[in-house]
C-alpha cells in the first residue's frame, strides 16, 4: 500500500512539474509570438493597412484587430474576469494607434496567462464548441494569433516587405 501511495505521489508531483513547465514555455512562447506580432505590424507600411489580398477577404488592418478581439475574448472571458477598456470595434484606427494597441493587447493577454496557476490549467469552462480546460483555450489562443500571423506575412510579401526572420520558440 505504501509503494502505491509513493507511486500516485510521485505521479501527482510529476504532473505539477509539468504543468508548471508547460505555463513557463507557454509564458516564454507568448512573449516571443507578440513580439514577432507588433513586428510585422510596424513592418507595413501605413498606407497599405487597408490593402486586401482579394476582395471578400480580411484587410491588412482588419487581421490585426481581429487577432487583438480574439486574444482579449479569450483571455477575458474564460482566463480570467478581467476587462479590457479599450474599443475593439473602432475602424479609423491610425497604424501608430493599431501598434499601440496591439502593444495592450498582447500585454493583457501576457497578465492574464501570468496570473494562472497550475491548477488553473485543468479548470473547465463552457466554450461554444464544448467544455474545455483553460489550458486548452491558452493554446487555441496561441494557434489563432499564429494562423493570422501567417496570413500578415503574405500581405507583406504581397507589398514587397520582406517579413522577420521567423522564431516560433
Amino acid at each position: 500500500m505504501r509503494l502505491l501511495v509513493s507511486i500516485l505521489l510521485l505521479s501527482f508531483a510529476g504532473n505539477l512539474s509539468a504543468q508548471d513547465a508547460f505555463i513557463e514555455e507557454y509564458k516564454k512562447k507568448w512573449k516571443n509570438a507578440s513580439e514577432y506580432t507588433i513586428e510585422m505590424a510596424e513592418m507595413m507600411p501605413e498606407d497599405k493597412y487597408d490593402f486586401k489580398p482579394i476582395e471578400g477577404s480580411r484587410s491588412f488592418k482588419e487581421q490585426l484587430m481581429h487577432m487583438m478581439s480574439n486574444m482579449v475574448w479569450l483571455s477575458s472571458s474564460y482566463l480570467a474576469e478581467d476587462s479590457f477598456e479599450r474599443d475593439l470595434k473602432k475602424k479609423d484606427y491610425s497604424k501608430a494607434e493599431i501598434i499601440a494597441l496591439l502593444k495592450e493587447t498582447t500585454e493583457f493577454a501576457s497578465n492574464t496567462i501570468n496570473n494562472l496557476t497550475v491548477k488553473d490549467l485543468e479548470k473547465e469552462v463552457e466554450f461554444f464548441a464544448g467544455p474545455m480546460s483553460k489550458r486548452q483555450i491558452m493554446v487555441l489562443m496561441n494557434d489563432h494569433l499564429t494562423h493570422h500571423r501567417g496570413q500578415i506575412i503574405v500581405y507583406l510579401r504581397m507589398n514587397s516587405v520582406k517579413p522577420p526572420r521567423y522564431r516560433g520558440w
